[in-house]
């Protein structure tokens, strides 16, 4: 298409758009609209229809697109995709799906994998847990402006014998003071992977820390959580929520699988998150969070449970040069406190990471992981309700190799061992994974 035309095409689908009744209905925002400002929706009542332009004007746009596409058609650029009417309010392309502001994006997520033990130690819900093939996941996200006021997000996760509402909440895009609401199921953002999804992580696998504290879906549910961006000289941001404590893959340490209603206030999980980011230099940025949660647990009348957390992210990137190196440094480290009959148990775990991205398409990375046994007040070894074989440490180290064949795609090899000392020898195992996103997914944290 030569440029005039291009132009020309570019006007007659802003102009037909804009003479469509369904363009006053409904303004998609910037997906990446910060958190509290008011751009986030446009109102009906700020969408013109009348866009000045003659039939004639419309007319001579016609004949001209008619004329490229003929030209076209002879040169057999007809054969490539087709595009789509601009009055059906339905964008298709590999990196988007837009139905009238409704953006889509699919996930795939396989693994071939190959263990030494025929019960691997394996705590996340979208882990490969047995030697052959593996469907980790198949997610489906969907982010859209509701109105001027909230935006919806979906993730539904559709495994191989089941369908999943993961996260489905509503957030608010225009509250004053740098403050925002949501509202739904959500992952609670306690620490820094729990509120992630696999596609977002570096490794392969669930780290076993949060599979045992939480359970192997992260820890969510449904609730209600408010954030606010302090005014400090740097970035700040407290966040609580309050949220269902039962869910035996989401809330394992609360109420689980038990089943207790809600008869008081305190019958909730309470999860509170401080978050802080510091520029350290052009190519170098700290991020580092406080977490802590509390809620009941089913061992006894009013018993409860207490989670602390802290998370580091260290990211070194040069900016000159077009290069594409990148150094990250991740850990977490998880405290837990359990009321039980006559007792408290606590136990620590935690897990450090490195990655190295040598080059525009390959990543090399390198976890370790570890894990206490449940101590008493006495400091001795006892039997845990929840995990009765973790009697003693518990360690595992992986390291994986990436490549990218575009952004769209994701290869892994990965390997690790782990030394769960209760074992009498180390479990190996080895995972090769394909990960393909198709559709607008939005940017992930920093």
């Amino acid at each position: 298409m030569s440029p005039t035309s291009r132009r020309l095409a570019g006007l007659a689908v802003c102009l037909s758009f804009c003479l469509s009744p369904s363009a006053s209905a409904q303004t998609s925002p910037d997906a990446g609209t910060p958190s509290g400002s008011s751009d986030a929706g446009t109102s009906p009542e700020e969408t013109s229809p009348d866009t000045g332009v003659s039939a004639e004007d419309l007319k001579a746009l016609e004949e001209a697109l008619g004329q490229d596409a003929a030209a076209a058609a002879q040169s057999g650029a007809s054969a490539s995709t087709p595009a789509p009417s601009p009055s059906s309010g339905v964008t298709i392309s590999p990196t988007n799906i837009n139905i009238r502001g409704l953006e889509l994006s699919f996930v795939l997520d396989v693994a071939g994998a190959a263990f030494t033990s025929k019960e691997p130690l394996q705590t996340g819900g979208h882990d490969p847990t047995g030697s052959g093939f593996n469907f980790q996941q198949l997610e489906m996200s969907l982010n859209t402006a509701v109105d001027p006021y909230f935006r919806f997000t979906g993730n539904i996760v559709f495994s191989q014998f089941g369908v999943e509402v993961e996260e489905a909440y509503a957030t608010t895009t225009s509250l004053p003071a740098n403050l925002q609401l949501r509202a739904g199921q959500f992952l609670t953002r306690f620490g820094r992977l729990n509120p992630t999804h696999p596609h977002a992580w570096d490794f392969v696998d669930q780290p076993f820390s949060i599979g045992r504290v939480f359970g192997g879906e992260g820890n969510r549910g449904l609730g209600v959580e408010a954030s606010w961006l302090t005014p400090l000289p740097w970035y700040v941001e407290v966040i609580g929520s309050v949220t269902d404590a039962s869910g035996e893959g989401t809330a394992r340490s609360f109420l689980g699988s038990s089943g207790s209603g809600v008869t008081s206030p305190f019958d909730f999980q309470f999860t509170g998150t401080v978050k802080q980011f510091f520029p350290l230099s052009d190519d170098l940025s700290l991020m580092w969070g406080l977490s802590g949660a509390n809620g009941p647990n089913p061992t006894g009348y009013h018993n409860r449970t207490d989670v602390l957390g802290t998370d580091v992210y260290l990211k070194y990137r040069p900016i000159s040069g077009g290069s594409t190196t990148m150094v990250t440094l991740q850990g977490e480290l998880f405290y837990r406190r359990r009321q039980v009959p006559q007792d408290v148990l606590s136990d620590f775990n935690g897990y450090g990471q490195v990655l190295w991205r040598f080059a525009q398409r390959w990543a090399t990375a390198a976890r370790y992981e570890f894990g206490s046994p449940a101590l008493t007040r006495g400091g001795l070894v006892t039997d845990d309700p929840l995990d009765p074989e973790w009697t003693d440490d518990r360690q595992r180290i992986s390291a994986n190799l990436t490549f990218w064949p575009t952004e769209f795609s994701r290869l892994r090899l990965q390997g690790a061992t782990d030394l769960a000392s209760w074992r009498e020898r180390p479990d190996y195992s080895v995972f090769l994974a394909l990960e393909v996103v198709m559709g607008a997914h939005g940017a992930h944290a920093f």
